[in-house]
């Protein structure tokens, strides 16, 4: 059984309390450990021995101290002789595992009605296992990366000769059609590697390739058709798509970066291959496990999940084992894949299309009918491990990992260490690999960072908090989601090494996110340059799409936003209003001088000048409950030197005052911009800073923190603890401290002697969020936090916990609207100016006092349309399928004609009806 909910027993006694009634004359331990200890049966109703004593000076408290062999038990304590009144877990008993024999503290409290325990002996001070347990926060893999990630077809066209990749000039055949927003414009490895200065100038680090496999050239057909420029319609895992390139061009654009000190990365896919296999049935609608489950070659029932992680499988037989019966529509695709074991259709999951609703079939189903792989399966494991070690061996850097979340946990398991494994027995012990997990919420975003065991994930979650602030969002919003970084943070990851962002070639660009909070001209342009500045100045590796650094902003999302940098042929591309410029796409886009370009080249270079700023701790300062300022300290443990940084979302000045690391009066010299002038903290380390409007300031104290006698010491807290889903429990302590201070968390059963490490916090709230699902419920676990402050010293202190019932995480924080809006693909036809657009007023809804309800009603044509729900016109808090916040788009068919959208701001959820 999973386990999530834990019981906090603190080491310590309470404070006295009060108790609301008379106190029990007798309070008796009862359950199935008594004849432990010393009772002559369990249960035992006479028995004096188990009875608790009244702790002198706490009324309400009773304990009883007792030594517990190893075993599985249930327990309560029964009140004044009689079965009238007795408290375990409530009203039940109360579980209890111990996994060696200890030495336990049953605690009764009659105020509150609670029974605990804990084990007995307190380890108050440092112990000598202390000094191991110590850590400095992870800072391994990359931290300090700047990324570009780049569409090679849309950027830049080294060579005519292979615009049309070796096939028939029929757009149909070949793909190539530069007028189409969804077909091969031209771009190529050699238009990259010619324009690789250029890319160095702006401050790249690392350099983010689209998939550039071979791929399927169309799909579709009709007006459905389209080609596969963007590299997510892979036939051959082995080649460069010969629209891009060769192998050998993909080796000179990789040495030629090299030498210029950048990186590699590819985009890569283990979730599906191009579309070929279809069903028998004609139908590709999703059909569940439960509906029809897998089946072996000799039509037996069984569940893939009981061999996912394992090396065996049942043999499978295409006409018996899956809900359809796969087949190649065209006989000429059936060998088409690369390697040959990618065409064994029993290799597929052949379950019909995925939903997108958080269910079973975004796992199990095909992504918009692309062949979904049984990844399940050991063969598809090994072989696609095989197929990205001779890319590791090719000399890239690192993967950027598609489609995470609709793989199975045990694939991620196998397959990421086996890549880090690989490269590290290549000599490329600094490879790195993220995923893509389309999803906001750091709860869900973290459990593929420990859980799944990948190094990290694209952070969606900065996405949606740095758009809200870019559009004036209270700066609380960027409190609440740097608070959250705890839940990445294990024994091998943290939240340091996720790639940040602003958009992408699937959600559409930052500059159309801001164009739609309102922002124009000038002031549009200071709004790009702010969330850039924050993305950059804050914890993470600063991800920049290709062209907006030309100020791209586009129409949309998908298609829509994969403008060319060479002079486009897109005349929905050549309409956009550029950000900070009168070019258009129309013509060449590599202006070294735009507005943009020279403000990530300046962050980039300030990023490089100062590391701190890169991967130093991050210790929150100040918030605004509405637009304004946030603020932040930055500081390395191995320099001891404190930056303040404070953004400023609101379009006046504003002066604030906050705490810092120092203890007493020290001068912080202006760092950035030029002309910042210099400040001073007061006495009590209190800095006053004054930003400026829609602006970002950077100070670095002028000496190092001062040296501390001793280390504060860490407290248990019980109100930190939460229940989550996924099995992972809240570990937190409470520090008196407002410096640097490195808080590691380990944990062991109650009896056993060494600790396991969890994970070490360098900012408040102080906290780990341990995975306990392997732990059964009622065991009693001791955890340890070990303080490490700046200067080296050490402080700890103990508790116990019991692990208990799984329950579901609370949903995310949700503000009160002032404006809801139903932002989709349809609003052009509700008559905005264009799709996917939160502000437009068309797509704004109606309050109702009365029935406390969001409604809209328009005149809808006929189709198939995807919309969600977006708070105060803009995108930082939206809800999609099933009332999820930052969840998947929500699918409607519409029949045509007027039709009415409710949306419930309590539940998140919306309607349609008409």
């Amino acid at each position: 059984m999973a386990a999530a909910a834990v019981t906090l027993a603190l080491a310590s006694a309470a404070s006295p309390a009060v108790a609301a009634d008379p106190a029990p004359s007798r309070v008796s331990l009862m359950g199935t450990l008594q004849d432990e200890i010393g009772c002559d049966t369990d249960w035992d109703t006479s028995c004096t021995v188990a009875d608790l004593t009244a702790v002198e000076g706490a009324a309400s408290r009773f304990e009883l101290v007792a030594d517990v062999p190893a075993g599985t038990y249930e327990y309560k304590v029964r009140l004044d002789g009689a079965w009238d009144e007795s408290y375990g877990w409530g009203a039940d008993n109360a579980p209890l595992v111990l996994k060696a024999p200890a030495k336990l503290r049953f605690t009764y409290d009659h105020e509150a009605k609670t029974v605990s325990v804990a084990a007995a002996t307190a380890q108050p001070g440092v112990q000598a296992s202390d000094r191991e347990l110590a850590k400095s926060s992870l800072r391994e893999d990359l931290t300090r990366e700047r990324f570009y990630f780049v569409m090679a077809d849309r950027f830049e066209n080294g060579t005519a000769a292979n615009d049309y990749g070796g096939y028939e000039r029929d757009r149909l055949q070949s793909g190539f059609d530069p007028t189409s927003k969804g077909f091969y414009h031209g771009g190529d490895l050699k238009g990259l590697t010619d324009r690789l200065d250029y890319i160095k100038g702006l401050g790249t680090t690392a350099l983010w390739l689209t998939p550039s496999f071979k791929n399927k050239p169309v799909q579709g057909f009709g007006s459905n058709a389209s080609a596969g420029y963007h590299g997510y319609w892979v036939t051959d895992f082995t080649q460069i798509d010969p629209h891009l390139g060769t192998n050998e061009e993909l080796k000179k654009l990789v040495d030629e970066a090299h030498g210029r000190g950048m990186k590699v990365f590819f985009d890569i896919i283990t979730n599906h291959t191009a579309d070929v296999i279809a069903y028998e049935e004609g139908s590709s609608a999703y059909i569940t496990k439960d509906a029809e489950p897998y089946r072996d070659a000799a039509g037996n029932p069984f569940d893939d999940r009981d061999f996912a992680g394992t090396e065996t499988f049942p043999e499978l037989d295409p006409q018996v084992s899956f809900p359809y019966t796969p087949y190649f529509p065209n006989p000429a695709e059936k060998d088409i894949k690369v390697p040959a074991w990618l065409n064994d259709v029993t290799l597929y999951h052949n379950r019909g299309d995925a939903k997108f609703n958080g269910g079973e079939s975004d796992q199990y189903g095909d992504f918009v009918g692309l062949d979904d792989l049984f990844t399940e399966q050991p063969k598809v494991v090994d072989g696609m491990a095989d197929i990205y070690k001779a890319w590791v061996d090719f000399g890239i850097d690192g993967f950027r990992i598609d489609t995470v979340k609709h793989v199975n946990t045990e694939f991620w398991q196998e397959f990421a260490p086996a890549i880090e494994q690989h490269a590290a027995a290549q000599g490329n012990e600094d490879f790195f690999s993220f995923g893509e997990v389309y999803d906001s919420n750091p709860r869900n975003l973290s459990k593929f960072t420990t859980e799944a065991e990948l190094q990290a994930t694209l952070d969606f979650a900065f996405q949606a908090r740095a758009t809200g602030f870019g559009n004036g969002r209270p700066t609380t919003d960027l409190q609440d989601l740097f608070a959250h970084d705890d839940l990445y943070t294990d024994a091998d990851s943290n939240a340091y090494s996720l790639p940040t962002f602003l958009g992408n070639h699937d959600m559409g660009r930052i500059g159309k996110f801001l164009a739609d909070g309102g922002a124009t001209g000038d002031e549009l342009l200071k709004r790009d340059q702010l969330v850039h500045s924050l993305m950059y100045l804050t914890r993470g590796q600063p991800v920049v799409y290709y062209g907006d650094e030309q100020g791209f902003t586009g129409d949309g999302n998908d298609q829509d936003a994969r403008q060319d940098m060479f002079p486009s042929k897109v005349s929905t591309y050549n309409d956009d209003d550029l950000i900070g410029t009168d070019a258009t796409t129309a013509s060449y886009n590599f202006d070294r001088k735009h507005p943009m370009y020279r403000w990530i080249s300046e962050l980039a270079e300030l990023r490089e000048k100062h590391p701190t700023l890169a991967d130093g701790a991050q210790l929150h300062r100040y918030a605004d409950e509405k637009a304004g300022v946030y603020a932040f300290s930055r500081i390395d443990d191995r320099k001891d030197v404190e930056y303040v940084v404070a953004v400023n979302n609101s379009q006046e000045s504003r002066t604030v005052t906050f705490d810092t690391a120092q203890t007493r009066e020290r001068k912080f010299k202006g760092v950035w911009p030029k002309a910042t002038g210099d400040v001073r903290t007061d006495a009590d380390g209190r800095i006053t800073v004054t930003v400026p409007a829609l602006s970002a300031v950077v100070w670095e104290a002028t000496g190092k923190l001062k040296k501390s006698g001793a280390a504060a010491v860490p407290t248990f807290t019980t109100d930190a603890v939460e229940p989550t889903t996924g099995g992972r429990v809240e570990i937190g302590v409470d520090l008196d401290s407002k410096s640097l201070n490195q808080v590691s968390f380990a944990y062991r059963p109650v009896g056993t002697q060494e600790w396991t490490y969890v994970g070490t916090d360098d900012n408040a709230p102080y906290r780990v969020f341990h995975d306990v699902s392997d732990q059964p419920v009622g065991t009693l676990l001791e955890y340890r936090a070990v303080v490490k402050d700046h200067s080296g010293n050490l402080s700890a202190s103990g508790a116990s916990v019991t692990v208990g019932m799984e329950q579901a995480a609370p949903s995310g924080p949700s503000t009160p609207a002032s404006a809801v809006s139903v932002p989709g693909d349809l609003n052009s036809e509700m008559g905005c100016p264009a799709d996917w657009s939160p502000a437009c007023d068309q797509a704004q809804m109606t309050y109702d006092a009365t029935t406390k309800l969001w409604t809209l009603t328009v005149d809808l044509p006929a189709g198939s349309y995807s919309y969600k729900v977006a708070i105060d016109k803009a995108w930082a808090e939206n809800y999609g399928a099933d009332g999820a916040r930052d969840g998947q788009n929500i699918a409607l068919d519409w029949k045509g004609g007027p039709i009415t959208f409710t949306y419930d701001h309590a539940t998140h959820l919306v309607t349609t009806s008409g």
